[in-house]
Order: structure tokens, then sequence, then C-alpha cells
């Protein structure tokens, strides 16, 4: 199944800023799928590695975040735990972010942020990562290759210890489980046109890990989640070396 991707098409939820009432509702079902069919638990699993309680207060970026479900899991999570986290949450829909800014509201260590996330690749941070933890969900499939690749490449140089990349991945049973659902669980018009868009769009695991190498990259792990969910990851990112002035 060849990769179909447009500029030209877009999924709903991207240029939805008017019509708040179907977005939120959009959001919502993005919300219950992650918690029902993997989203969520993708990035549990890392949590215990990632943040422990000696390691003081952990700085995170989301990246589009949507409505923030993310972060507020891994702000729950480490409540529980008592480990001190401090999130950075971007997207670029004003309309997303004030959903997700209203459901955030008992989450103070979440800090919402208005950003394009590929403006942000295209101007790389020259100095040091000031991000402990850089997590990208749902969204590298948004862009063609050449754009993928500079997103791909932001997520790595902007985190210090740990990069998470989590998509779906593009495969016949993905598009079948896909059709299925939004056929008979989540049926609102918006779901239903954006994620069987999605899942065509999405990258095979082959051509996303050709992607990440070209991004630089590397000592990178890569595993795929039943039906339709793929992420890759590094632990322990070397430190970029510093420029040493004349």
């Amino acid at each position: 199944m060849r990769r179909f991707f447009s500029p030209d098409i877009p999924e709903l939820m991207d240029i939805t800023r008017h019509d708040a009432a179907a977005l939120e509702a959009d959001l919502d079902d993005l919300e219950d799928l992650n918690a029902r069919f993997g989203g969520h638990e993708i990035v549990r699993q890392f949590l215990p590695l990632w943040l422990r309680p000696s390691a003081g207060k952990c700085r995170i970026l989301d990246l589009a975040t949507a409505s923030g479900d993310i972060p507020r899991m891994i702000a729950g999570w480490a409540r529980a735990k008592n480990i001190p986290v401090e999130i950075d949450a971007v997207d670029f829909n004003p309309a997303t972010l004030a959903i997700a800014r209203k459901r955030s509201a008992a989450y103070p260590e979440i800090n919402y942020i208005e950003a394009d996330i590929l403006a942000l690749a295209l101007a790389p941070p020259s100095g040091p990562a000031t991000h402990d933890i850089v997590i990208c969900s749902q969204a590298v499939h948004h862009f063609g290759e050449e754009d993928a690749i500079r997103v791909l490449r932001f997520c790595r140089e902007a985190a210090r210890r740990a990069v998470l990349v989590a998509d779906l991945r593009r495969a016949w049973p993905g598009r079948l489980a896909i059709w299925l659902l939004t056929a008979t669980v989540y049926r609102r018009a918006m779901m239903k046109h954006d994620s069987r868009l999605s899942v065509r769009r999405a990258f095979t695991p082959a051509e996303i890990c050709g992607l990440a190498r070209r991004a630089g990259w590397s000592q990178f792990e890569h595993r795929c989640y039943f039906p339709v969910r793929q992420a890759l990851w590094m632990h322990d990112i070397p430190a970029k070396p510093q420029s040493v002035s004349a």
C-alpha cells in the first residue's frame, strides 16, 4: 500500500477554528482512542525508566499536544510517584489549545505554548537542549518526507536525555482496524475523515526508521504495536558538542 500524502488535503482537526463544539467532540474521541487503544500506554511504559525521584525535576516537551491528554497522564503518574515535572505542551491550533488549557486547569505543571512544530524544526536551538525528554505523538504523518526529517531532527536535538516519537503505522490490518472503529465506535464525521486519512498518510516501519537515520538518529529502537501504532525512541542521548569561541 503506497503512502497517500497531499498538503492540499488536510485533516479537518488541523483547519477547524470556529466550530468549537465539533472540535471538542473530536478531541473527546481522540482522548478516548488514546486511552483505550495504546496511545497512552506507549508513553506510560517509558515513565518508570525516565522519571525517577532521585533525578530531581524533569523538564518535558510534548509536541503536537492536541487536548493535552498525554501531558495530563504524565503529570498524574508523576504526582503519584512524588516526582516533580515541568511540561511544555506545544500545538499550533489556538482553538485546540483553549480546550487543552480548560481541561488542564488542575495541572499547573503543564505550560501550553502556541507554536508550529515545523517552524520550530526550521529554527532548531543552537545551544544546549533545554528539555530532558521530548515526546512527539501522532504528528509525523502530517508531513511530507523532508519536513518529517526536519521534525525528527528537532525532536532529537531538543532532548537532553531521551526522545520518543509515536505515530500510526501504514499497513492493511491497521487500515482495516481504523475503518471498523470509525464505522462502529467513533462515527463522528471529523474523526472518521481524519483517522482514515491519517492511516493512509502514515509511514511504514522501514520508512520511518529510514527518515530517523536521515535525521541523525543513531542507536535508536523501534517497535510496532498491534494493530496500527509504532514508536521509535532513544535513551541516554549524548550531549551536544559545545562550540568553542576563537
